[in-house]
C-alpha cells in the first residue's frame, strides 16, 4: 500500500471515537427569518412519516402560523419550568428527553443561553449530552453566533452578539445552509413575517440593511463551504487518501489585554483555512504577579476562549516575551505566528512597541501575522509589565533609603571626604531595585542624584552646579544608578522565575516519587490530596464511583460535606469524563471544580478542587502546573489498576493452565473406556423388553462422547493448537453437508435454508467451518420446541458473506449476548436440554482462528440470531481466465 493510499490514522481514530455517538445536523442561516426552523420541521416531518422516532425537544415558532402547523404531527417532550427573579421560564427538559430516548430530537436555537439553575449554561452543551447518549439532534443557528466570526460580524453590523457557539460544535456536524437572497428576506420583513411592523422597520434600518445581509450571506456561504471541504478531506483520510496538506502549525500569542480575543479569533480562522492545529501561548512575566483581579480575569477569559476554539494551551514563565515566543516557535516548529498590536501605539512604552518588530526580525521561517486590535481601553494596561500596581511600599523604602544614606554620608564626610560619596549612593539604588523592582530603583536613582547635588556639590544647599565636572558627575550618577537598578531588577526577576521553576520542578519530582512508592489506591488518593493541596493552596478531595454512587475516598483537609449540586457535578464529571463545577461550562453553581483522572482505561477517579472564597479553583498562572499534577495523579491510578489486573490475570492464567491440563488428561484417559462402552452399546440388540434401556445407554454414550470431543477441541483452542488449513470453499456445500449430518437429530423439525446462489467462494478451513455450522444448528435445535422453525440464511453483507442461524426458542437472556460465548455459559433452558455450555465457545474459537467473527442477538419477536461474518479478505476472486 503506497503512502497516497494509506488511510490516515488520525482520521480513523476520530471515526472510532464517534462510534456510539448521535449525529448532529445544523441548519445554518445568514440571519433570522431565512427559514431555518421551517426547513428543520419539514425534514423532521418527512422522517416521522417514514417511520423514524422523531420528537420535539424545544422549538421556537415565534408565532408564525406556517411553522406552528408543521409541529402538529410531531410528538413533543413537555418543557421544564424554572423560576428566575420571580418569573416562570421554560427550557428543554433534558432528563425527560434522555429517558424518552428518541431516535431524533429537534432542539431549536443552538446558541440559546439557558435559564440560571439549568444543568448547563448553554443549549449547545445540552445537545452535546444528547449526542453522547447516542441520540441524533437537529438544530438551527445563525452565522453571527459562530464564536470565531463574532468580531468579524460586529465590525460591519456594529452589533456585538453575546450568545456564541464554539467552533468545535460544528466539526462533526452535518451542515445544511438555508439560503435566502437579501431582497427576499427584506420582503419578508416588510410583510411582517419575521417581526412585528414596528420591530421590522427598526431592523431594516440597522441590522437588516442590504449591505449587512449581503456580508452575512457571504460569511454563511464560506463557512458552510469550509466545513464541507473539511468533511471531504476527512472522508479521504478514512478511505485511504490523506486529505491534509502541508503540516502547518499556528501559534497565537495571548496577553492580559481584551484585544487578545480578536487576535485569538483571527488565529482560529487562519488555522481552519490551513487545516492546521492551533496553540495558544501565554508568557507569564514577573509583572504578572502584580496583576489585579481585572487583569487576571481577562487572562482567564482569553485562555478559555482559545480552549473553546480548540487550541492547545501553553503557559511559559519568562523574563522576555520575545524570547519565550521565539523559543516556542522553534520547539513546536510553528509555521504561522499570530500576534496583536494596539492601534494606540503612542501610549505604549518603547520597549513594548519593539516586541512586534523583534519578532518579525528574528522569527526565521515563520510567517508573522500582526493583528491590529481596536480595543484601546486597555492600552494603559501595558504599564503593568513594568509598573506594578502595589508600589507604594517600594517607593517609600526607596526614598527612605536615600535619606538614610544622605544623612550617613553627611555625618561622615569630614572623615571619608566627598570623593566616594557618589559611589555610596549606588547602595540604596541597587537595594531598592533588587527588592522592589525597577520603579523603586528609578525613584532611588533620581532621588540620589538630587540629594548628591543639593548636599555635596558646590554650591551646597542649592540645585545650581557651577563646575562642568560636577555636572558630569551628577549625570553619571543618575545614569549608572538607573542602569545598575535595571540590571538588578532584571536579575531579581530572572532569579524569581528560576526559583519558582525550581520549586515547581521539585514539587513535581516529590509528587512523582511519593506516587511511585504508593501500593494501594487509598494511599495514592491521599497523597494526591495532600500534595496538590500544598502545591496549589486549594482544598482537595478524591472521589470514586461505587455501586451506591460517587463516594469520597480521600481529602486534604477535614472531610467535606457535598451539597446536592456538588454531588451532581461530581457524578457528571465521572460519567462523562469532562470537568464540571465552578470555572467550567457544566453545573457552575457548585463550589467545587471536579476534574476527571482520565486515562486510556477510562475515568478512574475524580479530583475535587476548591479555592478560597472569591478565587478560582486553579489560579490562571498555575494552570499548566495543575494540569501536570492531574496527569500524574491519573497515571498513578492507572498504574495501580494495571498492576491489580496483572496480578488477577496471573492468577487466572495459572488457573486456566491447570484446568487445561486437567481437562486434557481427563479427556484422554476417558476416551479409551468410553470408546469401548459406545461400541458395546451399539452392538446390543434393540429387540426385546430392554430396548428402552439399550437406547438410553446408546444416547448417553454418544452424548458423553460429544462432551469429551468438545473438551478436546476447547483445550486445543486455548493452547493455540488450532491451525486452520484455508482453502476455497462453497458455502452452499458447507451448509448442505452440516444439515445432512444432523438429519437424525433434526427428525421432523422444520429446518429451512435460504442461500444466495451468487455467493462467492470463501477461503476457510472446511473441517472447522463444518463444525461451526453444525454446533450452531445443534444449539438452535436444543432451544427450539417442536413445530418451531429454524432458518439458516447465507447472504452477502456489506463487507463480506454472512451466515445467519435463526430460531424461535426462548432467546438469549438480556445482556448476555457476549457472555453466551464464554466457556460453560448456558442458556435459561439448558438444564432441560442438557447442554454442556462448550459448543458456542468452540464456535467462537474456531471462527477467530479463521479470521471470522460470530455474534449473538435476541430477535424482536422471540428467539435468537447467531451470525457468522466473513471479512472481504476471505473472498476468493475467480476470473474468467481461471474458469477457462
Amino acid at each position: 500500500m503506497t503512502d497516497e493510499l494509506r488511510p490516515s490514522p488520525d482520521a480513523l481514530l476520530r471515526e472510532a471515537e464517534r462510534e456510539g455517538l448521535g449525529s448532529l445536523k445544523i441548519f445554518l442561516g445568514a440571519a433570522p427569518g431565512v427559514g431555518k426552523t421551517y426547513e428543520m420541521l419539514l425534514e423532521a416531518a418527512e422522517k416521522h412519516e417514514a417511520g423514524a422516532d422523531v420528537v420535539i425537544g424545544i422549538v421556537e415558532t415565534h408565532g408564525r402560523k406556517e411553522t406552528e402547523a408543521l409541529t402538529v404531527p410531531l410528538p413533543f417532550v413537555p418543557r421544564k419550568e424554572l423560576t428566575y427573579k420571580g418569573q416562570t421560564l421554560t427550557e428543554m427538559d433534558i432528563d425527560a428527553v434522555l429517558e424518552r430516548r428518541p431516535q431524533i430530537v429537534l432542539v431549536d436555537e443552538l446558541a440559546h443561553t439557558n435559564t440560571p439553575g439549568s444543568r448547563h449554561p448553554k443549549r449547545w452543551q445540552d445537545i452535546e449530552e444528547l449526542l453522547a447518549a447516542g441520540i441524533d439532534v437537529m438544530t438551527t443557528v445563525n452565522i453571527q453566533h459562530v464564536e470565531s466570526l463574532n468580531d468579524v460580524v460586529g465590525s460591519f453590523t456594529h452589533v456585538r452578539v453575546r450568545e456564541t457557539v464554539p467552533d468545535k460544535v460544528f466539526e462533526n456536524a452535518e451542515i445544511e445552509l438555508i439560503d435566502l437572497p437579501p431582497e427576499d428576506l427584506i420582503a419578508r420583513l416588510e410583510a411582517g413575517k419575521v417581526y412585528v411592523p414596528e420591530q421590522a422597520k427598526s431592523a431594516l434600518d440597522h441590522f437588516f440593511s442590504k449591505g449587512n445581509l449581503l456580508a452575512l450571506r457571504e460569511l454563511a456561504l464560506r463557512h458552510a463551504a469550509q466545513y464541507v471541504d473539511a468533511r471531504i478531506k476527512e472522508h479521504q483520510g478514512i478511505s485511504g487518501r490523506d486529505g491534509f496538506g502541508g503540516g502547518q502549525r499556528v501559534l497565537v500569542a495571548v496577553s492580559h489585554l481584551a484585544g487578545s480575543e480578536q487576535v485569538i479569533r483571527t488565529a482560529k480562522r487562519l488555522a481552519d483555512a490551513l487545516k492546521a492545529p492551533m496553540t495558544a501561548l501565554y508568557v507569564e512575566t514577573p509583572a504578572a504577579a502584580s496583576f489585579g483581579p481585572l487583569e487576571k480575569q481577562q487572562v482567564a477569559r482569553n485562555l478559555a476562549l482559545a480552549s473553546s476554539l480548540g487550541a492547545t494551551l501553553q503557559s511559559i514563565p519568562a523574563t522576555s516575551v520575545q524570547e519565550a515566543i521565539l523559543t516556542q516557535c522553534r520547539e513546536m516548529r510553528a509555521t504561522q505566528l499570530v500576534i496583536g498590536s494596539s492601534r494606540d501605539r503612542a501610549r505604549l512604552p518603547l520597549s513594548r512597541r519593539s516586541i512586534v518588530k523583534d519578532l518579525i526580525d528574528k522569527a526565521s521561517g515563520v510567517t508573522v501575522h500582526v493583528v491590529s486590535t481596536t480595543d484601546g481601553s486597555n492600552a494603559h494596561s501595558w504599564r503593568h509589565l513594568y509598573m506594578p500596581t502595589a508600589v507604594v511600599a517600594g517607593d517609600v523604602v526607596a526614598l527612605v533609603s536615600v535619606v538614610v544614606m544622605t544623612l550617613a554620608a553627611y555625618l561622615a564626610q569630614d572623615w571619608i571626604g566627598r570623593g566616594p560619596i557618589d559611589l555610596l549612593y549606588l547602595v540604596p539604588v541597587i537595594a531598592s531595585a533588587s527588592f522592589y523592582g525597577f520603579r523603586a530603583g528609578l525613584i532611588a536613582a533620581i532621588s540620589a542624584g538630587v540629594a548628591y547635588n543639593f548636599f555635596f556639590l558646590a554650591p551646597v544647599y542649592t540645585f545650581i552646579i557651577y563646575s562642568p565636572a560636577n555636572v558630569i558627575t551628577a549625570i553619571l550618577l543618575v545614569v549608572v544608578a538607573i542602569i545598575t537598578g535595571q540590571l538588578a531588577a532584571s536579575a531579581r526577576a530572572a532569579a524569581a522565575l528560576a526559583m519558582r521553576s525550581a520549586r515547581e520542578n521539585a514539587a513535581l519530582a516529590r509528587f512523582a516519587t511519593r506516587l511511585g512508592a504508593a501500593k494501594e489506591t487509598s494511599e495514592t488518593a491521599q497523597i494526591v490530596c495532600d500534595e496538590i493541596r500544598a502545591i496549589l493552596a486549594v482544598q482537595t478531595m478524591v472521589l470514586r464511583g461505587t455501586r451506591e454512587g460517587i463516594k469520597i475516598t480521600a481529602s486534604g483537609q477535614k472531610k467535606p460535606e457535598l451539597s446536592p449540586v456538588d454531588r451532581a457535578a461530581a457524578e457528571w464529571a465521572f460519567e462523562h469524563g469532562e470537568p464540571a463545577g465552578r470555572g467550567t461550562n457544566t453545573l457552575t453553581a457548585s463550589e467545587w471544580q471536579f476534574r476527571p483522572l482520565k486515562t486510556s482505561l477510562g475515568t478512574l477517579a475524580i479530583l475535587g478542587l476548591r479555592g478560597p472564597a472569591g478565587r478560582s479553583a486553579v489560579p490562571t498562572e498555575r494552570t499548566a502546573l495543575a494540569e501536570s499534577l492531574i496527569d500524574q495523579a491519573a497515571l498513578a491510578h492507572e498504574r495501580l489498576k494495571l498492576e491489580t489486573e496483572m496480578r488477577e490475570m496471573e492468577v487466572v492464567r495459572q488457573r486456566d493452565s491447570l484446568r487445561a491440563a486437567l481437562l486434557a488428561s481427563l479427556s484422554h484417559d476417558l476416551r479409551t473406556p468410553l470408546t469401548a462402552v459406545t461400541a458395546a452399546a451399539e452392538a446390543l440388540s434393540t429387540n426385546g423388553p430392554e430396548t428402552e434401556l439399550v437406547e438410553t445407554v446408546r444416547s448417553e454414550a454418544r452424548r458423553l462422547n460429544r462432551f469429551l470431543s468438545d473438551l478436546l477441541d476447547l483445550t486445543r483452542i486455548e493452547e493455540g493448537a488450532v491451525t486452520p488449513d484455508l482453502q476455497p470453499i462453497d458455502l452452499t456445500d458447507a451448509i448442505t453437508s452440516a444439515v445432512a449430518d444432523l438429519s437424525s437429530a433434526i427428525g421432523d423439525r422444520n429446518l429451512q435454508t435460504s442461500i444466495n446462489p451468487n455467493l462467492p467462494l470463501v477461503r476457510a478451513d472446511a473441517v472447522l467451518l463444518h463444525h461451526i455450522i453444525l454446533n450452531l444448528i445443534d444449539n438452535a435445535l436444543k432451544y427450539s420446541a417442536r413445530g418451531e422453525s429454524i432458518i439458516v440464511v447465507a447472504r452477502m453483507g456489506k463487507r463480506g458473506p454472512v451466515i445467519d442461524v435463526l430460531d424461535r426458542g426462548s432467546g438469549i437472556p438480556q445482556g448476555s449476548e457476549h457472555r453466551i460465548f464464554d466457556r460453560f455459559a448456558r442458556g435459561e433452558t439448558s438444564d432441560r436440554t442438557g447442554g454442556s455450555g462448550l459448543g458456542l465457545a468452540i464456535v467462537k474459537g474456531f471462527a477467530n482462528a479463521m479470521g471470522f467473527t460470530v455474534e449473538a442477538a435476541r430477535r424482536q419477536r422471540g428467539g435468537s440470531r447467531f451470525t457468522i461474518r466473513m471479512p472481504a479478505e476471505a473472498i476468493v476472486h475467480v476470473s474468467m481466465e481461471d474458469i477457462a
